[in-house]
């Protein structure tokens, strides 16, 4: 089984830019795999903000990221990552990396300062 860590969150201002990555350790990412970015803000569901398909590397994203977030692969199919800019105030949450929605890493927060 895979295990997969965040990292790259911190405090931005709105308007700024962070970019999150995944890491995947114990296997690495595999042409079957869908590997995902989901958020949680504190009192809401966790939700699906990103997601790319390691066979043929077609992305998918939430409406409300769209065209302020892009989702990356490395090629040694070992990392992740979610390049986020224009990032506003309702972007704050846990960001939690996910491969096949199976495994989950820890998450990191994201903090935008309005």
């Amino acid at each position: 089984q895979v295990q997969l860590v965040e990292s790259g969150g911190g405090l931005v201002q709105a308007g700024g830019s962070l970019r999150l990555s995944c890491a995947a350790s114990g296997r690495s990412f595999s042409r079957y795999d869908t590997v995902g970015w989901y958020r949680q803000a504190p009192g809401k569901e966790r939700e699906f903000v990103a997601a790319i398909s390691w066979s043929g590397g077609s992305t998918y994203y939430a409406d409300s990221v769209k065209g302020r977030f892009t989702i990356s692969r490395d090629s040694a199919r070992t990392a992740v990552y979610l390049q986020m800019n224009s990032l506003k105030f309702g972007d704050t949450a846990i960001y939690y990396c996910t491969t096949n929605t199976a495994s989950w890493g820890q998450g990191t927060q994201v903090t935008v300062s309005s």
